[in-house]
This record gives structure tokens, sequence and C-alpha cells, in this order.
């Protein structure tokens, strides 16, 4: 199955986590990624900037209404959640949080299950709640490959150990295996 697009959460220890699987994405990289990472309301997202001079890859903030490009990486702006449209654009919504969180890996990981289907791949990383359980499962039924940080590498395993739980057929992986696996899934 050729995959269209990667979303990926995180939570705490996100940092670290992302800082070993974007930068090592080549250039020409042939998928968007999406990313998720729980940032308190009120705070700057400080990600896009600080992950656009580690990677080879366009790194932007997340615009409503904006058409997704391959091999583009796109953070999710804090105090919103970031969706997939059927249409292959990204929504941001300002909906109530879930699971205390907006953005919400869940939300970003149903609405692009949802646009996506089998063509889509999902990585719940490190984190200390349960977001990113609901939408890797809806990924998972939708077709796509899930893939979950091996919580006993985790910074923060939780949210992989709940991922599992919800998703037990999810491919377990440590920070340099997902990010090869990620880079396979790009090279086309």
């Amino acid at each position: 199955m050729s995959r269209e697009a990667i979303v990926i959460g995180a939570s705490a220890g996100a940092v670290e986590a992302l800082s070993a699987i974007l930068p090592a994405l080549p250039e020409g990289f042939a998928l968007p990624v999406l990313v998720v990472v729980h940032v308190p309301p009120g705070r700057t997202n400080a990600l896009a900037p600080l992950f656009r001079a580690k990677c080879r890859l366009p790194v932007r903030e997340a615009e409503d209404k904006e058409t997704i490009e391959a091999g583009t990486i796109y953070f999710a702006p804090a105090d919103y959640h970031l969706l997939v449209e059927p249409d292959h654009t990204l929504g941001l919504s300002d909906d109530p949080p879930v699971l205390h969180s907006r953005p919400s890996i869940d939300v970003l990981f149903e609405s692009a299950a949802d646009a996506y289907g089998p063509a889509l791949a999902g990585v719940v990383l490190t984190g200390a709640s349960a977001d990113g359980a609901a939408g890797l499962k809806a990924l998972a039924d939708a077709g796509g490959l899930a893939l979950v940080e091996d919580p006993a590498g985790a910074h923060s395993p939780t949210m992989p150990r709940a991922a599992l739980e919800a998703c037990p057929t999810a491919r377990t992986a440590g920070l340099s295996e997902l990010a090869s696996i990620l880079i396979a899934l790009g090279d086309r």
C-alpha cells in the first residue's frame, strides 16, 4: 500500500522524540507530515521555528484552508485543533479540548483517517495522557499503518501504552527504527 500522508502525535518529551525522527527525513521526501504536540494555551508554539533549523524539509505552522503539500512538515498551532479536510486541505478549529488538550492528537488522526483511509500512516510518541489512542485505532480501522514508540524507551510511556491498548495491532519500534520506517514510506 502506498501512503499519501503521515500524522504524528506527541506530548511530554516530544522535542527529544521528534528530534530523532524529523531531521532524519531526507530532501525529496514524498509525503506531508502533520504533527500535533500538546502546547499549553497562551504559549507561543516555538516548534516550527525550532524544527525549521534542524530539518531538511520545509517546516511550518499549519494555516486554516491551506492545501497540504508533499514533503512538508506541518505543526498544529497552539490552542487550535488541526484537522485534515476531505479535499486534503488543513482545517483549524477552536472546538473544546479533547482529553484536556487543544490541539488534540485524536482530532488530527481521526480526521486524517477519514480523508486518507488506508493511505495514511500514524505515529504515537511519548506523552503523559491517553490522547492519540482513539485516533490511532480509527486510523488502523481505516486500513492505515499504525506505529507506536516503544513504551520501554519513551520519555513518558503513558501515551504509547494507551495507544497500544486501544490498537493492539500497532507496530512498536524505537525512535531510530521509526525514523527508518517513515523514510521508507516516503521514498518514491
